[in-house]
């Protein structure tokens, strides 16, 4: 085990729950990962060894047959799954983000009819804000449900979705103006429906189509799609929650937890890219030495990991926040803003050390090269957190008087 990225005040527990996934990561996951990923191959056994494990169930309380873990424990485990390949970490951690949303929002009827099967993973979640014409403004959203008799008639695109071919569970957010008036602010007139479908691409449901994958640069083997609405039947039962109306509210505290496991992400990535590099900057020499007894080396290592503890102590601040039930939208921006700025830092100072090499796809570094930028984006822009954390901030400095 290396020594940067430990965490204090661990029980006995938990320690063993992430020795058991560091364990698994570095025997099933690391040993594949680039060639699956260069393949774009959905790793299907990395997921059923996942399934094994009960991470499927780390969160869900257990009453509904989860683990009933906290979101400290959580992260930490998408920190060793994205050390080993981040792909893995997002089907994870989407499917992560509805079960929380049904256990926090969800009717009674809703938790006992999906937490049991998500908590075995076999049903598997997906959610869906995001259209085409979005980008990071929710309050656009375009896509409707119409109320008729006992059900909803969705109508609509969504873009993307992780997991959209793998997932039978899809949390969807719509416009939904019944019982709202003409003038009432867009983020009160949205609602998120569980809709449930069958894996696969094409026509899942009648009225429901996931077209192929899109192709991405990187964070590939994972499927990432769009979503069709045309004419999509939702029973009533399905409103998460029960009301409409309340839908936005749902989205951004999924996302808030979402935004720790970003965070999570990140400090994953950056550590694999900090052993790569400390790694190869022994064993390469130039002018009679290794490389890593020049000093612009050892400069480079310090600053790399003086990142990935950074990084890593923020996103366990703003875990251990959540978990005791206060807010922690700007401890969660922070952790997001930081630790995904700080990947992308360390993983570009790790394709430097390897110098040419890092530049072949025979080394890993290229992969994590592709797959630093998404974090970048993923679960708000770097400049949506710098407006989250800056208006937090303004309300607790506010001035008196």
């Amino acid at each position: 085990m290396a020594r940067l990225a430990q965490t204090a005040g661990l029980t006995d527990v938990q320690q063993e729950i992430l020795s058991t996934v560091r364990d698994f990561v570095d025997k099933e996951i690391i040993p594949v990962a680039t060639e699956l990923e260069h393949r774009d191959e959905y790793p299907q056994q990395i997921v059923d060894g996942l399934k094994e494990l009960g991470l499927f169930g780390l969160m869900i309380p257990e009453e509904y047959g989860g683990l009933g873990e906290s979101l400290l424990t959580y992260a930490l485990c998408v920190e060793e799954i994205a050390r080993g390949w981040m792909s893995v970490s997002g089907i994870i951690n989407t499917h992560f983000i509805v079960a929380y949303m049904i256990k926090q929002h969800g009717t009674q009827e809703q938790k006992d009819h999906f937490l049991p099967r998500m908590a075995l993973g076999e049903v598997r979640g997906a959610f869906s804000m995001s259209e085409p014409a979005l980008g990071s403004d929710v309050s656009a959203i375009s896509s409707k449900a119409v109320r008729d008799g006992d059900s909803y008639v969705l109508d609509g695109q969504k873009m993307w979705l992780t997991n959209g071919g793998s997932s039978t569970l899809v949390a969807v957010l719509v416009r939904s103006d019944e019982g709202h008036p003409e003038g009432t602010a867009p983020h009160k007139s949205m609602t998120t429906f569980l809709v449930e479908k069958e894996p696969g691409f094409g026509e899942v449901r009648p009225g429901l189509t996931i077209p192929g994958k899109i192709d991405k640069m990187g964070y590939k083997g994972v499927d990432t799609t769009e979503l069709i609405m045309d004419g999509l039947r939702v029973p009533a039962n399905r409103v998460l929650g029960g009301s409409t109306g309340r839908g936005f509210y749902q989205m951004m505290d999924g996302v808030e937890v979402g935004r720790v496991n970003v965070a999570a992400r990140g400090c994953g990535v950056a550590q694999r890219a900090f052993e790569l590099g400390v790694s190869y900057a022994q064993q390469r020499h130039t002018f009679g030495k290794a490389i890593a007894q020049h000093q612009a080396i050892q400069f480079k290592l310090a600053e790399m990991a003086t990142k990935v503890e950074a990084a890593h102590a923020m996103m366990v601040n703003a875990a251990r926040k959540k978990d005791s039930g206060e807010r922690n939208d700007l401890e969660a921006g922070m952790a997001k803003y930081l630790a995904s700025e700080y990947c992308k830092e360390v993983v570009e100072d790790a394709f430097r050390i390897h110098g040419g090499y890092g530049f072949s796809k025979e080394y890993e570094i290229e992969r994590l090269y592709r797959e630093a930028p998404m974090l970048l984006i993923g679960e708000g822009t770097a400049e949506i957190q710098k407006m989250i954390i800056g208006r937090r901030l303004l309300e607790e400095y506010r001035l008196q008087g």
